[in-house]
């Protein structure tokens, strides 16, 4: 597992690359803008830059991990020599189910694809290839250089090698793997976008202001985050889409997303990554104020 290629260079996907980079892969990060490329080798840069204030890493250590990251805007040139290919684009099914065609088509017939993917089926996305055996989940968390959690995610057809090379691999990046099997949700998401999805009905039926259910979670339930606030750090859209995949795929009106969820993301309040949500976010600050809609 020498050369890996992630596909995306969002939050997710610059993360990603950043830990294998920094653990002595070889890593082409791919996305069809140069500007999202060059805006992702920031951010990277910037969280390196962190980590050696904090001492956690060397100033060497840093320059060798950037070393090891190049960038490509062609799925076809980034993947032809990738042992591991790892797509991290948007929670989208038709995108990825694309993306798995072309990946499949590219890569050498070694390598193994996986998903970021925090919801949708492995097995559907592996029926599009002719590798199910060697199609997985790979569900890291955000913010992936500091979250210890990857859910291992198997298809139907998704191999006993195929699982024990990717649990051996996660583990080698420092990170606690846990192998679950491919339902809507997995376990992380099935749990929690039901709690979020309740914090938001509480807060849409007026039984509660904004950073009192939040207070309430962290104070009550010892949760480092309430429930609003890490939705919107997750981003609505994402929540949104999750429980969708969720209620289509189980059938049961439980999972199906609040009213304001829906009109949130409808209306562009999609969280901290559009500048506002629950809460309003500005550049530099920290403080979290409730957004105009529930301020009291």
């Amino acid at each position: 597992m020498k050369n890996i290629s992630v596909i995306g260079a969002g939050t997710m996907g610059n993360g990603i690359a950043h830990v294998f980079a920094q653990h002595q892969h070889q890593v082409t990060l791919i996305d069809v803008s140069a500007a999202a490329l060059e805006k992702a080798l920031a951010t990277i840069s910037n969280n390196l830059d962190r980590m050696v204030k904090k001492e956690t890493i060397q100033p060497a250590d840093k320059e060798r991990t950037l070393a090891n990251i190049h960038t490509v805007t062609s799925i076809e040139e980034g993947v032809k020599n990738a042992d591991l290919v790892v797509e991290a684009a948007t929670e989208n099914v038709g995108l990825k189910l694309k993306i798995f065609q072309e990946i499949d088509g590219f890569a050498p017939a070694k390598a193994i694809l996986a998903t970021n993917t925090s919801s949708i089926s492995i097995t559907q996305i592996a029926a599009v290839t002719k590798r199910a055996s060697q199609v997985i989940g790979m569900h890291f968390m955000n913010p992936v250089p500091v979250m210890k959690l990857v859910e291992v995610i198997r298809g139907f057809d998704t191999s006993d090698d195929t699982t024990r090379i990717i649990m051996e691999l996660s583990q080698s990046l420092g990170k606690i793997p846990v192998e679950v099997n491919d339902y809507p949700g997995f376990v992380a998401n099935r749990i929690l976008m039901p709690m979020i999805n309740e914090a938001i009905y509480t807060l849409y039926e007026g039984v509660a202001g904004v950073t009192e259910i939040d207070t309430v979670m962290k104070l009550g339930m010892a949760h480092p985050m309430g429930p609003l606030q890490l939705a919107d750090f997750i981003g609505l859209d994402v929540c949104l889409s999750i429980l969708r995949v969720l209620q289509a795929g189980f059938g049961q009106p439980k999972y199906a997303p609040c009213p304001l969820l829906v009109n949130m993301v409808t209306a562009g309040k999609l969280g901290a990554k559009s500048g506002e949500g629950f809460y309003q976010y500005s550049t530099g600050s920290k403080e979290l104020i409730p957004a105009p809609k529930f301020a009291r």
